[in-house]
């Protein structure tokens, strides 16, 4: 199940994924759009699903943000961890003949003219709004968030609908390439290897760090030897230079985590994010 519509990059990433895990598994690894609600709808219906390893969510950051903020009933606990496969990097983008050249400049107009400049993400509790928000709450701005279905943001920014957006790297690297639009600045603690001409976000004064991760995780209960197998598939994929030139394409990092690692980080930022969502006042 994957959270997001097709063509979202976590829908290509997804079928990257499949792709190699049918290899590795020696079966078909259907891939199975459910978007909606922030990946509410996605993790509902997994959650709902046999624990026999059949049934599999291309897992995020979303389980927490969604829980967190009210959108769903159970948090990371109704899933079993398999893998953590891949990372990107939450960017804000503007169009190429914006007047903004920096983050700073952004930042500077927003305190001089608060809740004027509209900045769009891919909807409420999504990844995209929680960096968006983080990032201008941090800088002590106000901007008004525009939170958009995701296929909706790209079209909205070249259009003019909005200043500026919040989206991860595949969504607008090929319009950035194209000269259409610019990245201003990258939520990382280090600048991303893809894109090292984007200056952080903490380079331009603003110290927020929010990186977005991709795994798989099953429902809970899903027997051992299970998860083992589908871990070794998903370590071969993340391993083979067909996955990694995929990934390189679009902006997305391979990091594999097995299954305790990937747990463990999903529990650590739970609680991180927990406490995020808390200060900007969107923790229900």
């Amino acid at each position: 199940t994957v959270l997001f519509p097709a063509g979202s990059s976590a829908d290509v990433t997804a079928r990257m994924l499949a792709d190699g895990m049918g290899k590795a598994l020696g079966a078909n690894v259907v891939v199975v759009n459910r978007p909606g609600a922030g990946g509410a709808i996605g993790y509902r219906y997994t959650a709902a699903q046999k624990p026999d390893g059949y049934a599999l969510v291309w897992n995020s950051n979303s389980i927490s943000t969604t829980f967190h903020s009210g959108m769903l009933a159970f948090n990371y606990e109704a899933f079993d961890p398999v893998a953590r496969v891949l990372v990107e990097t939450p960017m804000l983008a503007v169009r190429a003949d914006s007047r903004w050249k920096t983050l700073a400049d952004m930042i500077a107009e927003a305190k001089a003219k608060p809740r004027t400049i509209n900045v769009a993400n891919s909807g409420t509790g999504s990844h995209t709004h929680i960096s968006s928000v983080a990032l201008f709450k941090t800088a002590g701005v106000e901007a008004v968030d525009v939170p958009f279905g995701a296929a909706q943001v790209v079209t909205s920014l070249l259009g003019g609908q909005v200043d500026a957006a919040m989206q991860l790297p595949a969504a607008l690297s090929e319009h950035v390439k194209a000269g259409k639009a610019r990245f201003l600045a990258a939520l990382i603690p280090a600048r991303d290897p893809a894109f090292p001409d984007v200056p952080t976000a903490r380079e331009s004064g603003v110290d927020v760090s929010l990186e977005a991760w991709r795994g798989i995780a099953v429902p809970h209960g899903t027997p051992q030897p299970v998860i083992a197998a589908l871990e070794a598939a998903i370590l071969k994929t993340v391993e083979s230079p067909e996955f990694k030139s995929g990934c390189e394409k679009i902006g997305a990092r391979p990091a594999f985590a097995d299954a305790q690692s990937f747990g463990r980080t999903i529990a650590a930022e739970d609680a991180e994010l927990a406490k995020l969502m808390v200060v900007m006042g969107m923790k229900k």
